[in-house]
């Protein structure tokens, strides 16, 4: 075997860049969404058990919905990703860039133990270039088949060195190997067919056997003429601890997906739920099928499944020609390369195996998989056929007739593969492109068609998505997901009709439940949701809330451990104003899915409907340690803790807040709330920081104007605050409080008596019966020296608050001026600012108004699940509500200024007595 140079290495190297530079500006389409941006196994939060108790898409192994694909190593590559550029898809592009050129210098290294070097650097640049590598390299799943390609070329080579001198055995090589195969089949499952290659290999290659031979001695072996030799002892010896070494890994693997595969419906792969002969007709088919994709990938499509490859129903159907054709040229090639001696043959022989071996795995032949034809579990194959293709070069150059031309059709060949490839990358640029690359190439798979919808639908294309939606139920009537897609999208255009009609459709598509069997094995779970969409629909109506939980339980039913359902009737039962059952409902949901940061936090605000929120403060701290960056549990547990009181937990709430504007730079309720923190501390300009950054993302932002404004009023900067309460009553001119502030403001600072006296007849004008409005108006009256006006006002004022002891005062001090007919130059009682609350009777008090955060009441609500099941969860906002409950440190605040303003009046009453 020869050693590979600098020169090769450069020339790889830099026809793999040529290639698939492009691919560095692609974004995450297709799997890469559930694989990258789905998956929380990526996250640094997840601990790293995590990943080798999940599989490929992030999901227990445990579960039935999980897809069984165990690749922890590949999840491990993409954690590293996510640490050094977090979702930034071009350092995944990078990566899988460099893995598919370290592929291609291992299998150059690879070919030379069969090939010459001029043939063995034609066999790799024909990999490397060859377009159907391109679903491998540049979606950024196919990682699995670079990294499992990686170690599954290094055990191979590592076998090779395991034949000593004489034939003796060498251990180091074949530990090597089985730790290799090991690491292999971790990224991909494929990697363990490694095994039958080295066993091919010490067999044909290492001790030269010939299919002759061994009929030759196990004839004389069986006829007790002769004994094994000793060099075939060796290699049966070698053999069994390859074949031990594998079923271990199996045994292993078996373990792993708890033995359950994964459960398929008939349109990932109709031929597989098909019954004798079509299936069998069906599959040996999809052979050619992909050794045609190797030979012309002129037209190649992202998603194989549904409708795009007919079933084969008849032995007459003419395609069986082509499966015929296919086993004939495949049996000759085998015949050759084991019937006769030679390095012709052996190559031959590898280059088959290659093909052969790695593909068993995804033939569907001994197991049924989730797809018809995946181009990227080809990255092996192709290998194989690279050599083959390189050999008969070789044979055909040899001849002096045929080289030159021999050497113009490899270098188009290797140009237009190369071209074809820098084009296809484009093709993967967004999922919009993608699909419509596919649909170019294949218009009978529903599939496509509803992911072009998807692609619009992310774009908020509400309209075109519709119309591919709706396309992909003509092409497949019994499609249960585009039916729900309709259906989503109908409600996305707020046609709820024709949604519920969608929805009902989809429903009625459902199989009937056979007592006695397990549903979810006859049903993809993920079509489950449709009656989750369903009742999220009609629970908009009050009238059908009964109705919509019947839908839940309906779900439930047919699946018990389907926790989405759960958890969305959880929240359908809180809004029916039944927490305790709602409870129920999560504390069901949580014995499925312990680890789930959202459900911890859902529980909590089932505690707070319950008035019990130490409760509700435990379980948010639950799920921030799930996830640390839990946004509404940040949120809302810090709101929690502020509404407490307590002063010892305001440094926590306050660095929840911080985190949570961190994570939420652009949600001005966070700075808002922290500058009411801020307040309470007593911290006057580090509340107007938050307050005036609050302003800045939300210029009407209610609740932030008006407590911007009652602190500049607490802290003596009362001419700072009319202006703020000009731009506060320009957006909401019947804000009462606001009206109050600027009229005690004008009136007390400004002397505009007259302005003051349009405030508070506004505030008349919407709210007659308000009693610090009509106390503010009687004021006006006074400082207008219109004593019989101010007394009639205050009369009325009276009647409306005939408890306010103050109000009966200045009603008596006004009769004694009326009396002695003599009035005192400067006001003689203060005009009522902004009331804290329901029972407080001092007209002079200035109180924050009410909290604008949402509330924690708010659920992680589910929106309606595409047919990938995804839920799209989303913080709400509630701006401007007030609180009427006071903490007991703001009660002691109002006590104090109650008794310093009657001291004021009494002093007022001291003056008007004349002592």
């Amino acid at each position: 075997m020869a050693d590979i140079n600098l020169k090769e290495v450069t020339l790889i190297v830099g026809v793999v860049t040529a290639c698939y530079w492009n691919s560095l500006f692609c974004g995450f389409v297709f799997d890469d969404v559930s694989a990258i941006l789905d998956n929380k196994d990526l996250h640094p939060s997840t601990p790293l058990k995590a990943l080798f108790q999940n599989d490929f898409w992030g999901t227990p192994m445990s579960e039935e919905r999980s897809h069984k694909s165990y690749r922890p190593l590949t999840v491990l590559t993409f954690r590293l990703n996510y640490l050094l550029s977090e979702l930034k898809p071009m350092s995944y592009h990078l990566l899988n860039m460099i893995f598919h050129a370290v592929v291609t210098v291992i299998f150059l290294k690879v070919c030379k133990l069969f090939l010459d070097n001029r043939s063995s650097v034609i066999a790799s640049l024909l990999f490397a270039v060859h377009p159907i590598h391109t679903e491998a390299v540049t979606g950024v799943v196919g990682r699995a088949e670079l990294l499992s390609s990686i170690f599954f070329l290094a055990a191979f080579l590592s076998y090779t060195k395991s034949k000593g001198p004489d034939n003796s055995i060498v251990w180091t090589p074949i530990a090597l190997t089985v730790f290799l195969v090991a690491i292999a089949t971790l990224c991909k499952e494929q990697g363990i067919t490694v095994v039958g290659i080295c066993c091919v290999y010490e067999v044909f290659i290492a001790q030269g056997y010939t299919l002759p031979l061994l009929y030759t001695a196990a004839g004389q072996f069986l006829r007790g003429k002769g004994g094994i030799p000793f060099s075939m002892l060796q290699t049966l010896i070698k053999l069994i601890v390859l074949m031990f070494s594998t079923l271990l890994l199996v045994v292993i693997r078996v373990q792993v997906i708890q033995s359950q595969l994964p459960v398929f419906t008939r349109f990932d792969n109709p031929a597989a739920v098909s019954p004798t002969p079509t299936r069998q007709l069906t599959f040996n088919y999809l052979l050619p099928v992909n050794a045609w994709l190797l030979l012309n990938p002129s037209e190649l499509c992202c998603d194989w499944t549904m409708g795009t490859i007919p079933l084969i129903e008849s032995f007459l159907d003419k395609r069986n020609l082509a499966t015929f054709t296919f086993f004939c040229l495949l049996g000759a090639l085998g015949v050759f390369s084991l019937r006769y001696p030679g390095d012709s043959s052996k190559t031959v022989l590898m280059a088959l195996c290659l093909m052969a071996l790695p593909f068993i795995p995804a033939s569907n032949l001994f197991f049924p998989v989730g797809f018809v034809v995946a181009e990227r579990v080809l990255y092996v194959p192709s290998m194989g056929f690279c050599i083959l293709v390189a050999h008969g070069w070789q044979k055909i150059s040899n001849k002096s007739v045929l080289k030159k031309l021999s050497w113009v059709c490899l270098s188009m060949v290797i140009f237009t593969h190369a071209l074809k490839t820098l084009h296809r990358n484009w093709d993967w640029e967004s999922e919009y492109t993608l699909f419509m690359s596919a649909l170019k190439v294949n218009k009978n798979n529903a599939k496509l068609w509803n992911n072009v919808g998807h692609a619009l639908e992310n774009e908020k294309n509400f309209e075109r998505a519709l119309k591919y939606f709706l396309q992909a139920t003509h092409v497949q009537p019994d499609d249960i997901g585009a039916h729900m897609n309709v259906g989503r999208t109908y409600k996305n255009l707020n046609r709820t009709k024709e949604a519920e009609e969608s929805y009902m459709m989809a429903k009625s598509l459902m199989p009937q439940v056979i007592p006695g069997k397990k549903y979810a094995a006859r049903i993809a779970p993920n079509h489950l949701n449709v009656y989750i969409n369903l009742a999220n629909l009609i629970r908009a109506n009050e009238s059908r809330l009964e109705e919509a939980d019947h839908l839940y339980r309906q779900a439930i039913s047919m699946r018990p451990d389907f926790k989405q359902a759960y958890i969305s009737r959880g929240e359908l039962l809180l809004k029916m104003n039944k927490p305790l059952k709602a409870k129920e409902a999560y504390l069901k949901a949580l014995e499925l899915d312990r680890n789930n940061a959202d459900l911890w936090y859902n529980l909590a605000i089932v505690h707070i409907e319950l008035k019990e929120p130490n409760e509700a403060l435990i379980n948010f701290n639950r799920a921030l340690e799930l996830n640390p960056k839990h946004k509404l549990a940040l949120f809302n547990s810090a709101i929690l803790m502020q509404e407490s009181g307590e002063v010892k937990v305001r440094p926590e709430a306050r660095k929840r807040l911080l985190s949570y504007v961190n994570e939420e730079p652009q949600d001005a309720n966070g700075y808002f709330n922290l500058g009411m923190l801020a307040m309470d501390d007593k911290k006057d300009s580090e509340a107007e920081m938050w307050m005036k950054k609050a302003i800045k993302l939300q210029a009407d932002f209610r609740s932030a104007l008006f407590n911007l404004a009652l602190l500049y009023s607490q802290t003596a900067k009362e001419l700072m605050a009319l202006p703020v309460l000009e731009e506060l009553l320009r957006y909401y001119p019947d804000h009462i409080k606001g009206l109050i502030l600027k009229g005690d403001i004008l009136m007390n600072q400004k002397k505009d008596i007259l302005g003051a006296k349009k405030c508070f007849e506004k505030i008349l004008e919407m709210d007659p019966s308000n009693v610090q409005g009509k106390h503010n108006l009687c004021v006006v009256y006074f400082e207008e020296k219109d004593l019989f006006k101010a007394e009639r006002c205050l009369v009325e004022t009276l009647r409306l608050a005939p408890h306010e002891e103050y109000i009966q005062r200045h009603l008596n001090i006004v009769r004694d001026k009326i009396s002695s007919s003599s009035l005192i130059e400067h006001p003689i009682f203060p005009a009522a600012k902004t009331s804290g609350g329901k029972g407080e009777k001092n007209p002079s008090e200035n109180v924050k108004e009410g909290r604008s955060e949402p509330r924690p009441t708010q659920i992680i609500k589910t929106s309606d699940n595409k047919s990938q099941s995804k839920s799209n969860k989303q913080l709400g906002k509630n701006t401007d509500k007030e609180i009427p409950h006071k903490t007991t440190k703001e009660i002691k605040e109002i006590e104090k200024k109650r008794v310093a303003a009657l001291k004021r009046l009494e002093e007022i009453e001291r003056i008007l007595n004349g002592e």
